[in-house]
This record gives structure tokens, sequence and C-alpha cells, in this order.
């Protein structure tokens, strides 16, 4: 009687201990399992470019931004002091270059360069379009300059621009205009530096819009013509409209690399003269690599980073807008 009621209690302890298996946490579980089996394969795969870009731009812009907090001595960071926000509070009090005229010279770059390589080079993907044969030969020398290395072509305007003798001074003479000293003033030599650039840009958004009007559809183009729309009328109300987003793209991507421009200003201007062509971003390398003044440099690099990553974020909510503009 005492051995049946001792087993009759070690069945009924084991049975009260053994856990209740709850069917929707069990498949809960075999979902996670399921899912990490899926995407443990893609984290894998991602991880070497994972690694380059926390190589190569998150720790150096977090190293930055510590470099901009302290008066940098490059030679012995020990001997190195601490000055927490007064490299930036230089900036607005910075004289010989100001930080505000390399802010407005960046600024100046971008906008003539959006603006003007976004309408020539939807002029130029309009023209190789509907140019037949013969212009669709000339893609590969539009796109030729911007294959080139900057340093190797602005040795090449420099002669272009020389006051004496250069290309540019002779086709405005021929043309009975008066010629200009182009790099050797102040007030010509920004101009100058934004039709090198141009020049070298523009293959590549035009390139873009060739892609983009590739992709628009006939239809609505061969209805507009039998509806009586002039060719102004049909870029205007269908095919600008159908380039918002390719268009989005270009300027962003136009922007975010005239703000980060420097061979040219370096090769061409060298950021002169009297400071006319001086760049946040040639200021920064003047600061920090001319001057050794590390630590300042550093904090107009954040600077012209945060700025990037404002334009940047711009794009994406323009882009999102246009999209959701388009449905």
């Amino acid at each position: 009687m005492k051995r049946s009621l001792v087993k009759v209690l070690d069945v009924t302890a084991t049975t009260t201990a053994r856990p209740v298996a709850v069917p929707g946490r069990t498949a809960r579980r075999r979902n996670q399992a399921r899912d990490f089996r899926t995407t443990r394969w893609g984290w894998a795969y991602s991880a070497p470019a994972v690694l380059i870009f926390a190589t190569f731009v998150i720790i150096p812009t977090g190293y930055t931004f510590y470099v901009s907090l302290w008066k940098w001595n490059a030679l012995d960071p020990a001997l190195s002091t601490f000055k927490g926000v007064g490299n930036y509070q230089r900036l607005i009090a910075a004289t010989q270059p100001t930080f505000l005229s390399s802010v407005w010279h960046s600024l100046y770059f971008s906008g003539a360069m959006v603006i003007g390589g976004t309408a020539v080079s939807l002029a130029l993907a309009l023209l190789l379009q509907r140019g037949g044969v013969l212009l669709n030969a000339s893609r590969v020398a539009l796109f030729l300059p911007h294959a080139t290395p900057v340093i190797a072509t602005s040795m090449i305007w420099v002669w272009i621009f020389n006051p004496r003798f250069g290309l540019a001074d002779w086709v405005l003479h021929s043309l009975h205009l008066p010629t200009s000293d182009w790099l050797q003033s102040s007030s010509s030599s920004m101009p100058a530096v934004i039709i090198y650039s141009l020049w070298h840009e523009v293959g590549f958004t035009t390139v873009v819009f060739l892609g983009g009007l590739a992709t628009l559809p006939n239809e609505l183009s061969e209805a507009a013509r039998v509806d009586g729309c002039s060719a102004w009328q049909e870029f205007w109300y269908l095919t600008w409209h159908q380039l918002r987003p390719v268009t989005t793209f270009v300027v962003a991507i136009t922007a975010i690399t005239s703000l980060q421009a420097f061979t040219q200003f370096y090769a061409l201007s060298g950021g002169g003269p009297v400071y006319a062509t001086t760049t946040l971003s040639y200021l920064v390398y003047q600061e920090a690599f001319v001057l050794s003044d590390t630590g300042y440099g550093a904090a107009l690099a954040v600077v012209l980073f945060a700025i990037t990553v404002l334009f940047t974020l711009v794009r994406r909510r323009t882009a999102a807008g246009s999209e959701s503009s388009l449905v």
C-alpha cells in the first residue's frame, strides 16, 4: 500500500513539474529560429560591406569630430589641449578668409552647378534622344571628360584660360568680344572654375537623363502629338513631369559632389585670387594641411559633413514627395 502510494506521488510530482507547452509560444519560437536561419546568411554576406563602411566612414567621421574639440598636435597628440567648442566659435570670428565667405563660395558654386548642369544635361539628353544615329555616336565623346582625372584635365584648362595665348581669349577675340583674365581676376575666377566643372560633369548627368528618357512610354507622347501639342507643351506637361524623380536625383547628386569639390579649385586657382575661390572644402585643406591647424580644420570638416547630410535628407524627402505625386 505504501509502495503504491509513493509511486502515485512520484508520478503526480513529475507531471506537475513538467512545463506545459503553449502552442502559440512554440510556433513563435519556431518562426524566430527560421527567421534567424534565413537572415544569418544575409548578415554574413553583408558583413564585409558593413565592416568597410564602418572602417572608412563611421570611424573616421567620429574621430574627426573628436579632433575638432581639441587644439590638436599632429606630431605628438599627447600635447594636445582640450578646447571644447572653441574651434567652432572661431568659425564666426575667423578672417582672411572668413568662414561665411567660404560657405557662400561653396553655395554659389553648387547652385551654379545644379542649375547650369541640370539645364545643359537635360537639353543634351533630349537632343541625343531625337538626333538619330549621328548624334548617338557622340554619346561616348560626351561622357569622355567625366571619365578623365580632374587633376589632369584641370592642368589642360589652365592653358586654355591663359590670358596671353589661351584658347578661351582667342575665341572671345575672334567674336569681337572683350577678353578676360579668367583665373587671375577675382571676378572671373569662379565663373572659370564653373565652366570647367560643367564641361567635366555634364556628361555623367546627361547619361542619367538619357536613362530616364529611355524608360518613358511613347504612347503619351504620340497621343499628345495627335492632339496637336507643340514640342514645348509635350516637354513641359509630359516629359518633365515624368522625369521629376530623375531630376531630383541629378540635383541632389550634383549639389553634394559640388559641395565636396576640391581638386579643380586646387589645380586651377589655388583658392585665389584674394580667396575668391576658397570654398569650404578648400578651406579645410588649407587649415588642416597647409597651416597645420588640425583641430580647426576638423571643425570645418564637421560643418561640411553636416551640410552634406542636410542636402541628403532634403533629397530623400523631395524624392519621396516626387514619387508619391506620380502615383
